[in-house]
């Protein structure tokens, strides 16, 4: 029973992980960024090690996601994202911080 649970725990984890890889890729976040190498924008795993430990991270990247920003990564500014909602944005957020 005890190894039943920990089958069932780690699909889910492994569902929520998907899941928000696939609304990273239906709202074109992957056109800028990817989980391992950086783009134009920065690796998602390195945004989790910068903001790793930061008790405001989750809410600066949602408004970051929500509103644009530039100057944290380079000379390129990350747009806007008029298409994502910010339930959205918070589900990205706490996906790219959970990566190690």
């Amino acid at each position: 029973m005890k190894r039943l649970v920990c089958v069932i725990l780690s699909l889910c984890a492994s569902s929520a992980a998907m899941a928000s890889l696939e609304l990273a890729k239906s709202k074109n976040c992957l056109a800028c960024h990817s989980v391992d190498v950086k783009v134009l924008g920065p690796a998602y795993k390195d945004v989790a090690k910068k903001y790793a430990g930061q008790k405001d991270a989750e809410e600066k990247l949602v408004q970051k996601v929500l509103k644009g920003g530039s100057g944290s990564w380079g000379a390129i500014p990350m747009p806007a994202n008029t298409q994502v909602t910010e339930a959205e944005a918070r589900t990205l957020v706490k996906w790219v911080l959970s990566l190690k």
